[in-house]
């Protein structure tokens, strides 16, 4: 098994950043992929940052605003969010996959008032 546990959310005002964190416990050893998914207001969730094998891919939206990245020694995952924009307003959610098996974390609230 895998915890996942999101943090850093809030409000923040247009052009303004965020530093998420994700902190994982348990059964770490083994996990391929990590990746930061969002899930805005009556929509879908969605992707928008993945990390694997020491590769990085970005939603369109998100491309050179978004950064995500990963400290092993302290099994984190961070996304830095930059020039916020009011439709990234969305409950941000952390996870992870080894092997067959997946995780995520309970979200973290981001809220971008215009």
């Amino acid at each position: 098994q895998v915890q996942l546990v999101e943090s850093g959310g809030g409000l923040v005002q247009a052009g303004g950043s965020l530093r998420l964190s994700c902190a994982a416990s348990g059964s770490t050893a083994g996990i391929n992929f990590i990746g930061w998914y969002r899930q805005p207001p009556g929509k879908q969730r969605e992707l928008v940052a993945v990390l694997t094998s020491g590769t990085t891919n970005y939603a369109e939206s998100v491309q050179g605003r978004f950064t995500i990245s990963r400290d092993n020694a302290k099994n984190a995952v961070y996304l830095q969010i930059n020039s916020l924009k009011p439709e990234d307003t969305a409950v941000y959610y952390c996870y992870a996959r080894r092997g067959t098996y997946s995780y995520w974390g309970q979200g973290t609230q981001v809220t971008v008032s215009s």
